[in-house]
C-alpha cells in the first residue's frame, strides 16, 4: 500500500463524512438562524430557546435522511471491504 492509496483512501472517507452530516448540519444551522432572528426581534433573552428547535429538527431529519445516511455509509464499507485484500497485500 503506497501513499497515494492512503490519502486517496482517507480523502474518501473524509468525503463520505461530510456528505453525510451536511444535510443534519445544515437543518441545525437554518433553524438556529430562524431562531436567533426571532429572539432577537421580539428581544428574548432565553439561551435554552435556541437547544429544543434544533434538536427537534434534527432527529425529524434524521428520520427523513436516515435511508440514506445509511445507504451512503454501508455503500462506502462495503467499498472498502471489497478492495481491504489492495489495502493489506
Amino acid at each position: 500500500m503506497n501513499t497515494e492509496m492512503v490519502i486517496s483512501l482517507a480523502e474518501k472517507g473524509v468525503y463520505t463524512t461530510i456528505i453525510v452530516c451536511a444535510p443534519l448540519l445544515l437543518l441545525a444551522l437554518g433553524i438556529g438562524l430562524a431562531v436567533s432572528i426571532f429572539q432577537a426581534t421580539t428581544q428574548i433573552q432565553e439561551q435554552t430557546l435556541a437547544f429544543v428547535p434544533k434538536i427537534v429538527a434534527v432527529l425529524v431529519g434524521m428520520i427523513f435522511f436516515g435511508p440514506w445516511m445509511l445507504e451512503r455509509l454501508i455503500s462506502y464499507t462495503l467499498d472498502i471491504f471489497t478492495n481491504l485484500t489492495r489495502f493489506v497485500g
